[in-house]
């Protein structure tokens, strides 16, 4: 074949593989086999392979790319990306309608609905009809470039299919159309099924494994989960008069859209397509936790404008949430970033709405009195917006005889011995007293930036001050989003001091698991907890969603701790945080135990050695798979004993039978 032959076959090829993928992905309807579309694939592979200067961008064959990124790039969206307003109520979308047709100065009739997708909201671009960028939504404001991952999406075109419908700037213009990246739920019971037969732990949702895939940095595994995006607006051009008009033209252009969505009139119309979907919706592919409705307008839509985050012009009805029944193990309370202390109800794992939870905020002492929530209880937990676990009754009737009813003043002192707390007069929550958010914060960052948790050069009690009092952090996750230009505005800093706190912080994105939990500041996790914590469960993600019976099984973690470790990782505050850290890059190395000629060893030291110090001489013992300890205890099988060793350590081992080594014993031991 020669290569004018060739590269009219290249062009056929191309169109026939492209009016395949249309057809499969985005009006679910096949044109021919599976196996002969794989076919042509590779038949056009082939030719690029040998005409390897015919190859463009938007060629099927390009869509997975080879080379994994170091990181995302962030990128300012146009024009800012938006969430909704939910509704739960038929009055609750009569007022909507009445308060928009108020603003606007005449009644509004003609609503599109659609069917809202569970999934990340991104904005995929194209130039003269060819994608050049995709943007996850990030804060709005900025989102992060995945490209290269949205590339490998078979519901998005590389180049837009050219139709009679679609207006002509489309292809001659900036098309910016935004969406919904989703896993739907039969692709997650695959993935789930592979997970199974590998024995590694199954993904929770749709929803949240799609919002991982997206942000891997290797394009080839997300090419293996098989994402799907389905757009609901066009962002540029502006000139559509309609969202149908817009959801239209992205369709004939090649783009998937909820094929249930329609035009309806008044609020009979919306209410009607709302009840319709509250049972049918479990039969979509994909997970859904409500109905969006629009006004069909675009002019009346553009001239409500936005308030705070949200269009005035549309909102979101939300389902009323799943409910499940579970018993309350614990009432564990959490002491928050600005010293509120706030009473958190903890169950084993239950299922509800498609996600695992096993806590509930009871927010205060009014709340769990109005609730009569007690440990032991049997209690109704539904997730309000699909999104927050709430306690939504006790049944008494199945409460234990034993039962007491909390009180909030006594487990305060018994769960923080430490600490004074005070109820100021007309509040409801109970505050540690004399505390204030940056006296918190301060205390936290420069313990999270410490030689023994992360190690941060520069980052001092002082700088730690500086950065709180200026503004610049609110958290300490904060931290990682500094600039150099940031800091020199700041007195203490110059260029090469400004520079040198900025590397140190990127230089601690990827810390070790035992120091990053060190470094969270979790009451009564010193050390040597942070590390049987970190060798117990391995990741931090299996840290979070650990039960309080999964801690007090650990050696070393009594009641007392296991409570305070599971109240901080229930804390909505510190959960927000740690998926601020991984938004931010932030991803500690999970741990992996060491196995060597001393695995089943576990070791104190008292005195001092000539080998070393303390932490050398454990070093070079966990190096051949043991595992220190701070104190002997019933687990420990060797006391390590030097010059002038601890009383108390020596009679605790002799009293438990613990077996002694001198240095001789140990030099012996480690050669």
């Amino acid at each position: 074949m020669t290569k004018p032959e060739a590269a009219e076959r290249i062009a056929k090829l191309r169109d026939q593989i492209n009016e395949f993928r249309y057809h499969y992905h985005v009006l679910d309807e096949s044109t021919m086999p599976e196996a002969a579309a794989d076919q042509l694939k590779h038949e056009l592979d082939e030719l690029e392979a040998e005409y390897p200067d015919l190859i463009t961008a938007d060629s099927p064959t390009q869509r997975v790319a080879g080379a994994v990124l170091d990181k995302f790039v962030s990128v300012p969206h146009r024009t800012r990306m938006t969430s909704l307003v939910d509704v739960f109520s038929r009055e609750e979308v009569g007022e909507w309608i009445t308060r928009v047709a108020k603003l606007l100065g005449h009644s509004v009739d003609e609503f599109f609905c659609e069917i809202k997708k569970d999934g990340l909201a991104s904005a995929i671009i194209y130039e003269n009809g060819v994608l050049t960028q995709a943007l996850t939504r990030g804060d709005g404001i900025t989102g992060e470039d995945v490209t290269a991952n949205v590339r490998t999406i078979e519901s998005v075109p590389l180049r837009l299919r050219k139709s009679s419908q679609v207006p002509g700037e489309v292809y001659t213009g900036r098309f910016e159309v935004r969406g919904e990246v989703l896993l739907f739920k039969a692709d997650l019971d695959r993935l789930n099924d592979r997970q199974k037969a590998l024995g590694k732990p199954l993904y929770a949702n749709p929803r949240n494994t799609a919002a991982g895939t997206l942000r891997q940095l290797n394009p080839k595994l997300v090419a293996e989960r098989h994402l799907n995006f389905m757009a609901y607006l066009v962002a540029e051009p502006t000139t559509f008069p309609t969202l149908a008009a817009e959801q239209q033209a992205a369709q004939s252009a090649g783009l998937m859209v909820e094929k249930h969505g329609r035009v309806v009139k008044g609020l009979d119309g919306i209410m009607e397509f709302v009840e319709h979907w509250a049972e049918a919706r479990k039969d979509l592919p994909f997970n859904t936790d409500g109905v969006v409705i629009t006004i069909n307008s675009n002019p009346d839509f553009n001239r409500l404008g936005i308030v705070g985050k949200a269009p005035r012009g549309a909102v979101a009805y939300k389902y009323p949430a799943e409910e499940a029944t579970t018993i309350v193990k614990d009432i564990v309370i959490s002491i928050g970033r600005t010293g509120a202390a706030t009473p958190i109800a903890t169950f084993d794992p239950t299922l509800i709405a498609g996600t695992t939870v096993q806590h509930a905020s009871l927010h205060n002492q009014d709340e769990i009195a109005r609730l009569d929530v007690r440990v032991g209880d049997t209690v109704i937990v539904y997730k309000a917006g699909d999104i927050i676990p709430k306690v939504l009754q006790s049944l008494p009737k199945l409460r234990p005889k034993d039962s007491k009813p909390f009180n909030m003043e006594a487990e305060l002192a018994r769960q923080y011995p430490e600490l004074e707390f005070e109820k100021p007069e007309g509040e409801v929550v109970y505050r540690v007293k004399g505390a204030t958010g940056p006296v918190f914060l301060k205390k936290d960052l420069a313990h999270y930036a410490s030689k023994a948790a992360l190690d941060i050069d520069t980052l001092g009690e002082k700088n730690v001050a500086a950065l709180v009092d200026a503004g610049l952090v609110h958290d300490i996750a904060d931290i990682y989003t500094l600039t150099k230009a940031q800091l020199q505005g700041l007195d203490r800093f110059a260029d090469v001091s400004a520079q040198k706190l900025v590397d140190g912080i990127q230089a601690a994105k990827t810390p070790e698991l035992p120091r990053f939990i060190y470094a969270l500041g979790i009451r009564h996790v010193g050390e040597q907890t942070a590390t049987d914590l970190a060798q117990h469960f391995g990741s931090l993600a299996t840290l979070a969603s650990a039960t309080l019976a999964d801690l007090d099984q650990i050696d070393g973690i009594g009641h007392v701790v296991a409570e305070s470790i599971l109240a901080w990782f229930s804390d909505d505050d510190n959960e927000a945080l740690l998926r601020k850290f991984g938004e931010l890059g932030v991803h500690p190395v999970s741990f992996k135990k060491i196995e060597g000629a001393l695995s089943d060893m576990r070791f104190v030291i008292t005195g001092t050695l000539e080998l070393g110090t303390r932490d050398e001489v454990a070093a070079r013992l966990e190096a051949l798979g043991a595992r220190e300890q701070n104190s002997v205890s019933k687990d420990t099988t060797h006391l390590i004993v030097g010059e002038n060793p601890g009383a108390s350590k020596l009679a605790k081992a002799q009293k438990l039978g613990t077996q002694t080594l001198d240095e001789a014993a140990l030099r012996q031991l480690l050669t």
